[in-house]
Formats: C-alpha cells, sequence, structure tokens
C-alpha cells in the first residue's frame, strides 16, 4: 500500500547542449523530491510524455534510489521507440539498481523519432514474464479510468504486477476496477490530477472533470487510498500545491 508522487523528468530542449543547464534541471527536481520524501511512499518517474524529449527515466530512478532508499522507486518505459533487445536491456539495469516496478506502456510519437516499433505493452510484459524477469522486479500496465473488461483480457494474460490507471475523478470508477481486479491479485494505483489553476490546462487536454473534489482533494485522495490500497499523485505544474496537499494526507 503507498501514496506515490509522479514526477516528470526534466526535457531536453531543441539545440540545447548545455550539460549545466540539464544538470541544474535534475539538481531542482531531486531537491523537489527531498521536500516531499516524508509525506510519500514512492515516486514514479515518467518517460517523455507526449514524446516529449527528456532525460530518461532509468536516469533519474538511479539518482533516486541512491539517495532515498526508503522510498519504492518505479518508471514507466515506452516501447514504441524500442526494441525487445533494448527493452530487456533496460530492465536488467533496473533491476540492478533495485527499482521496484516498471510500467510499460505504448507512449506517444516523437517528432524526433516518429518510427514505431509495432510492440504492444501487453505482448511485452507477457515476454518479459516468459524469460524470467518478472521473478525480480514488478510490471505494471496502463488502463483506462472506465474500462471495458472484456477488452483487457490480453493485458490480465500477461501477468502483470498490476495496473497504473489513467487520470481519475470518482470513488466509483476506482470502486468498480478494484472490485473487479483485486481478487484476481492484481494491484490497482489509480492517478489523481491534483486540482489547481495550473493544472487546468492538463485538465482541459484529458477531458476531467475534477468537480468531485476540487475543494477538498486530500481527503478525495484518501478515499481512493482506502479502496485501492494505492494512489499515484500528479500534478506536472504545481510543485507547491503538490506539496501542500501530500503534506495534509
Amino acid at each position: 500500500m503507498a501514496i506515490i508522487y509522479e514526477i516528470n523528468p526534466p526535457k531536453i530542449l531543441d539545440g540545447e547542449t548545455s550539460d549545466d543547464k540539464i544538470n541544474a534541471s535534475v539538481e531542482k527536481l531531486l531537491q523537489r523530491v527531498s521536500d516531499v520524501s516524508n509525506f510519500c511512499d514512492g515516486i514514479h518517474v515518467t518517460d517523455s510524455v507526449l514524446g516529449t524529449k527528456r532525460v530518461s527515466a532509468l536516469s533519474i530512478g538511479r539518482l533516486l534510489k541512491n539517495i532515498h532508499s526508503n522510498l519504492q522507486i518505479t518508471i514507466s518505459m515506452r516501447v514504441r521507440d524500442k526494441d525487445m533487445n533494448l527493452i530487456k536491456h533496460l530492465t536488467q539495469e533496473s533491476i540492478e539498481l533495485k527499482l521496484d516496478g516498471i510500467l510499460i506502456l505504448k507512449g506517444d510519437p516523437s517528432k524526433e523519432n516518429p518510427i514505431d516499433s509495432g510492440l504492444i505493452p501487453s505482448q511485452v510484459v507477457k515476454e518479459l514474464n516468459e524469460s524470467g524477469y518478472g521473478n525480480k522486479i514488478d510490471f505494471f500496465l496502463s488502463l483506462p479510468s472506465n474500462p471495458n473488461f472484456e477488452k483487457i483480457q490480453k493485458k490480465i494474460a500477461a501477468k502483470p504486477k498490476g495496473f497504473m490507471t489513467q487520470v481519475i475523478h470518482s470513488t466509483e470508477q476506482v470502486q468498480i476496477i478494484s472490485n473487479e481486479l483485486r481478487p484476481k491479485g492484481l494491484r490497482i494505483i489509480p492517478c489523481v490530477l491534483l486540482p489547481s489553476d495550473k493544472n487546468n490546462n492538463s485538465a482541459k487536454f484529458l477531458q476531467l472533470d475534477w468537480s468531485n473534489y476540487k475543494e477538498n482533494p486530500s481527503n478525495f485522495i484518501k478515499q481512493i487510498h482506502n479502496i485501492s490500497g494505492d494512489v499515484l499523485v500528479t500534478s506536472p505544474n504545481d510543485f507547491t500545491f503538490a506539496k501542500e496537499t501530500l503534506m495534509k494526507i
């Protein structure tokens, strides 16, 4: 059972060649994690959201595990721009770093590298498990906030440790998913986007209705945690509000 805070590695902008700038951004991110490390159980590091080039999730995961060995550290891994050999290599690195889990996902197209490997996340998890990696690290797959359970049977058959959901906005969504999947031994980690003005563009992009919990997000997160046993808190554009909310929880 865990309250997990999601972080996005620093962007690598076109034409940016200064290691100093990138290092400064990484240091700022590490400081933020230190600021909330006493108020959460884990950190999840994303991988090039929306195809935007960023410092690798594995690199950030390595730093965090060295600094915060008490925290659960999980990372996302895109399969769109990787082949199975590279995926297995990165998985082995994650195991050696003693990371706690990997969210295997398709990933959005990248402007720099529009090639699609054709790999499907559930098939990747299945092959990794069959190769024995699942005995050494937990694999997760993504799940819609309102899933059609008949259409996700291949995901379940891949035998992930569990699922990280897309952004949810109600306890009912979580209750339905938990009732269906937790009895199967699957860990459910619902994602909650914190309601702040700075996160409003993200909410609009996701067509998210946060009216159910806008007035008391910390209480909403507690309710979700009570249902599923886990929750992933994301606040991509408002760290101050994220810290305040985590402290209240």
